[in-house]
């Protein structure tokens, strides 16, 4: 058992933990999006973070529903995962001088960062089916179409935006 954290105990055990992980890592991605979205210099970049941020928002209000759904109090706990990856994208993106390499670093972190969060709803969606949640299925379900859609959004404006420029 991790320090600080409840045991899991079961698979109900491990879906509520999970949940609590992608909350936590909303939080942190709508605190670091605002960084991206003023480093960024391309404006279809720019925009895609801003869109992004105000989507992510409305996740958490989604995770929120869920919690409530479930009879659970909406909480996070501590994601290493999405931690290092956001830590890592400020220190790439500070090291990087030249913008339109900047903006390539930017678009690859956020992609880092969606790939993270599409595994996470993936799999909340397939335990909420086999615990029989399923009035939060469509919930979740709705979240991880939303992380799809941003990562193909990510691909297109990198490869006909941000890569060539940088090339």
């Amino acid at each position: 058992m991790g320090l600080f954290t409840t045991p899991i105990k079961n698979l109900d055990d491990l879906f509520l933990h999970t949940l609590q992980d992608i909350y936590y890592a909303e939080k942190q991605i709508t605190k670091a999006l605002p960084m991206m979205i003023e480093k960024a210099q391309n404006p279809a970049l720019k925009q895609g973070f801003t869109s992004h941020l105000h989507e992510t928002e409305q996740q958490v209000t989604r995770l929120e529903q869920v919690f409530a759904a479930l009879n659970q109090q909406p909480k996070g706990v501590t994601c290493e995962a999405i931690d290092g990856i956001i830590k890592e994208a400020k220190q790439v993106v500070s090291d990087v001088e030249d913008p339109a390499v900047r903006d390539v670093a930017l678009a690859t972190s956020a992609q880092a960062v969606e790939h993270y969060e599409i595994a996470r709803y993936g799999s909340l969606v397939a335990l909420a089916n086999q615990l029989g949640h399923h009035q939060v299925v469509k919930l979740l379900q709705q979240t991880l179409e939303e992380e799809k859609a941003a990562d193909r959004k990510l691909t297109q404006i990198s490869e006909s935006h941000v890569n060539k420029k940088a090339a």
